[in-house]
């Protein structure tokens, strides 16, 4: 079973994020670019009522899908991850939607990933403001936070989607996707 640990962090800005992770050394991994993510669920919401979630995440040359087990408890977001590459993301959402499942939630962002030592570190552009990500072992992920100025206390543990129903404007829409999209 492949475990998935990771936090967000808030920052005021990408540019503010990528010159702190910069400043730690860090390698840059792969560029910017638009991820365009879909939640699917059945319709009685029967992963969503076990705190799961099967992604279809779609970016320039490349798709992946993602199942996600419930989140453990503990100071980090820690559950199982089972992710595989697939040929045509469009393909598989249809081929699933056939078979019965439907967008739950879609969201996009914009995300720039580096590394460092066994950490990835993703900074990414959402419409709800810039976090950064830390994925990979505890203690770095500890370490690498308190380099960048942040405490336990500032550990965001929340998906994307609970974010976005926190933050979102009441008047937007259902799904966390661009009105005008970030200098691309």
């Amino acid at each position: 079973m492949a475990l998935e640990r990771e936090i967000k962090l808030r920052f005021d800005s990408a540019d503010d994020a990528r010159a702190r992770v910069t400043a730690l050394g860090a390698t840059p991994l792969r560029g910017r670019r638009l991820q365009e993510d879909a939640l699917l669920d059945t319709a009685d919401d029967a992963l969503g009522h076990r705190r799961s979630a099967l992604r279809i995440r779609s970016e320039p040359g490349k798709s992946l899908l993602t199942y996600k087990g419930p989140p453990q408890a503990g100071p980090m977001k820690l559950r199982e991850e089972l992710e595989t590459p697939v040929g045509d993301g469009t393909v598989l959402l249809t081929i699933l939607e056939a078979l019965g499942l439907r967008i739950r939630f879609r969201y996009e962002k914009y995300r720039e990933e580096f590394a460092s030592g066994d950490l990835v570190i993703a900074i990414d552009e959402t419409p709800v403001g810039v976090f950064v990500e830390l994925e990979g072992s505890e203690t770095p992920i500890h370490d690498t936070a308190r380099l960048l100025g942040f405490s336990p206390a500032d550990y965001i543990t929340d998906s994307y989607r609970t974010l976005f129903l926190a933050y979102r404007d009441p008047q937007g829409g259902a799904d966390m996707v661009f009105a005008d999209p970030p200098d691309s």
